[in-house]
């Protein structure tokens, strides 16, 4: 199991522009959170898909970190996503992860997107990431 503190270094060292940020990190669950900035809105002043895509994937494989350990070679390999409603671009994006089954070989877990301080949710995704043997 990784600690927020690492997996935060992890997020930083990797994707220094990411803009992500380690709330929590529990038993089969995370919080994180990033940044909307200009270049990641798209034509009509919303946030793009791309931007959300990239935080549920985060959000994912932030949590997989949390259950085994920095685990940097898991990798996706499905990711459904519904969007449900518009995001704000005013305020961060809140990724809340929850892993519905940790096997040894895949890990599938479901990520809901909120605009901070909003309560419906802007978006819900169910992913899988392959674990590769160690």
């Amino acid at each position: 199991m990784a600690t927020i503190e690492q997996i935060q270094h992890f997020f930083d060292t990797e994707f220094a522009h990411s803009n992500i940020v380690i709330e929590s990190i529990s038993p089969r669950q995370s919080t994180i959170r990033r940044s909307v900035t200009e270049r990641d809105l798209r034509p009509g002043g919303t946030v793009s898909g791309p931007f959300m895509m990239a935080l549920i994937d985060a959000s994912l494989y932030a949590t997989i970190f949390g259950e085994l350990g920095l685990l940097v070679s898991a990798v996706t390999t499905n990711l459904t996503i519904n969007f449900l409603n518009k995001p704000s671009s005013e305020v961060d994006v809140i990724a809340k992860c929850n892993l519905l089954k940790l096997g040894t070989t895949l890990v599938v877990g479901e990520v809901t997107l909120y605009s901070e301080g909003k309560l419906e949710p802007i978006a819900h995704a169910v992913g899988t990431y392959s674990i590769p043997k160690v």
